[in-house]
């Protein structure tokens, strides 16, 4: 029985282990420093921005629309396996147009869609404003409407991955980091990890011994190039892009900080029966409860040393730009405050997911950026195909 071994339990690690824990055959364990989803995936808003993305083909394209279509059926499934409902809006995504957008260039992706047998609709200012009277339209000439987009809760999400994994036989072990790597030497100067060696951050406790690694995967977020100190020598080799050499020095994960807001108001927003997602100059309104919204998210990257703070005034922003398109916001209660670290890979485009290159048997799916959730089944997907085919033609 082939043993895989996942480093990091967030959204991504998550939806890997739960994909892989389908095929008969395979043993799965993941680690994780901390709970599941305490990293980037506890402070993402889940909006799921698949067919309204302006990606066209591709890569880029190819993962939004399998992540759009297996959300689909993903979030019924686990809710069937859990048994309990996971918190997510199916009413679409609808993004303003603001002046000196190019409307001829979404007429095009509209075409494009179309003949892809995806919806996605423009808007003229009065269908807008009648589908939406809480919107404020003096600025907005338009507005293009993704029907088939949707929002999820990323923290419930994860937790019904790592439950629905848990009763398919994955192990989690929580509260661990890596020890030691234990690696043997192959021809050509290949490599291959033989053994994960784990200990416990709580001293007071004995880590589990892990059976010898048939593969080992890198999902780890920010925590993913510590992760592979151990690993030396390796070299990245991107499944998007072209082959990137050493990764001490040309592949590094840069923290870009979000902050959030969770508010809630007096009375619900607009009609009752249409509350999408509403997004516009890169700022979310997303519905999530009765009479309460989420409102993200800053972009805030490092210092010249690499620091990076929340600042106050950004955030303060970007409240005000939410409520000069949805005035009713301005009365709202502030139920609580957040922020998080997202990893932003220099040196390729996001996400950094592909083999290591001069190893066998190691793979990374990390460096998502603003897209883990968003993303995280279709690198599920890319993950299995990549063992699978290897474990095929060793075979």
């Amino acid at each position: 029985m082939s043993h895989i071994v996942i480093i990091g339990c967030g959204i991504v690690g998550a939806a890997i282990a739960y994909q892989l824990s389908k095929i008969e055959g395979l043993k799965i364990t993941v680690l994780d420093q901390q709970m599941p989803a305490q990293g980037s995936t506890g402070a993402a808003l889940g909006v799921l921005m698949g067919v309204i993305s302006q990606k066209t083909q591709g890569r880029p394209w190819k993962m939004r629309r399998i992540s759009v279509q297996r959300y689909h059926s993903l979030i019924p499934e686990l809710e069937a396996k859990i048994n309990r409902p996971i918190s997510h809006n199916r009413q679409g995504i609808l993004r303003f147009c603001l002046p000196g957008d190019d409307l001829d260039k979404w007429q095009r992706l509209i075409d494009i869609r179309k003949a892809d047998g995806l919806p996605l609709e423009m808007w003229d200012v009065e269908r807008l404003g009648d589908r939406c009277p809480q919107i404020q339209t003096s600025e907005v000439i338009g507005a293009i409407y993704s029907p088939q987009d949707l929002q999820v809760n990323p923290v419930e999400l994860t937790l019904a991955l790592v439950e629905a994994a848990q009763q398919n036989g994955v192990k989690f072990h929580f509260g661990v980091t890596v020890a030691e790597y234990k690696t043997i030497s192959l021809p050509k100067n290949k490599y291959r990890c033989r053994q994960v060696y784990i200990k416990s951050l709580d001293e007071t406790k004995t880590a589990p011994a892990l059976p010898d690694v048939d593969w080992l995967v890198v999902a780890a977020g920010l925590g993913s190039l510590s992760c592979l100190q151990g690993i030396k020598g390796g070299k990245l080799r991107s499944l998007q892009l072209k082959r990137k050499s050493n990764l001490d020095n040309k592949f590094t994960i840069v923290p870009v900080l979000g902050q959030a807001l969770h508010l809630q108001v007096s009375t619900l927003l607009g009609n009752p029966d249409f509350q999408p997602v509403i997004t516009g100059d890169d700022v979310h309104i997303i519905p999530v409860a009765k009479n309460e919204y989420w409102v993200g998210a800053t972009v805030e990257f490092p210092n010249d040393i690499g620091e990076v703070f929340a600042d106050s005034s950004l955030l303060d922003r970007v409240m005000a730009r939410a409520i000069s398109f949805c005035p009713g916001l301005a009365d709202a209660t502030i139920l609580r405050k957040w922020s998080g670290l997202r990893p932003r890979p220099e040196g390729q485009a996001a996400p950094a997911v592909g083999y290591l290159e001069g190893w066998q048997n190691v793979l990374l799916a990390t460096g998502h950026y603003r897209n883990g959730v968003l993303l995280a089944p279709a690198t599920a997907q890319a993950v299995e195909k990549m063992i699978m085919n290897r474990t095929y033609a060793n075979s």
